[in-house]
């Protein structure tokens, strides 16, 4: 009787952990850093506010006239892990939803595009157009700089 008694203990105690090993593991997922985000973008010319609106907006490809077609996804020049927004994206996708053209040169060297025209709006050999997030330019291109949501994002023509 004990002998029967210990090999059900044995066979309950087995199943039991047979049965807690098969059960799957419940992870949450992973949040999606390239989730699609509402920023505000102001294009700021040399005489007058040449847009200024909401946007929603995530890392994408951009093609541009002159640069063609590139990633614009955070992960250009090795800066973020993953895709996320990045303020060129935003602007490509502010001309995109309301109806007017930028241009840029893509630079292999800084896996980036420089932002060129806006608009018609052109820096020329006398100005550029400077990327500011929150009131302060970005350290890098504006395909490696990650946007969160709620940002400001301003390209200002800037006389040299």
């Amino acid at each position: 009787m004990r002998q029967t008694v210990l090999r059900r203990t044995v066979l309950s105690t087995t199943a039991i952990g047979l049965a807690l090993t098969a059960t799957p593991a419940f992870a949450c997922p992973a949040p999606n850093p390239n989730a699609p985000v509402v920023v505000t973008v102001t294009v700021k010319g040399p005489n007058s506010t040449l847009f200024n609106g909401k946007v929603r907006t995530k890392g994408h490809d951009v093609t541009t006239t002159t640069g063609g077609a590139h990633k614009c996804d955070g992960t250009n020049g090795a800066k973020n892990p993953a895709p996320v927004p990045t303020p060129t994206a935003a602007l490509d996708d502010a001309a995109h939803q309301r109806g007017f053209a930028w241009d840029g040169a893509w630079y292999a060297s800084f896996d980036d595009f420089s932002v060129d025209t806006i608009k018609n709006v052109s820096g020329g050999a006398a100005a550029y157009w400077n990327i500011s997030v929150n009131g302060t330019p970005t350290p890098v291109g504006g395909c490696q700089f990650a946007l969160k949501a709620g940002d400001k994002v301003a390209f200002t023509w800037t006389s040299l």
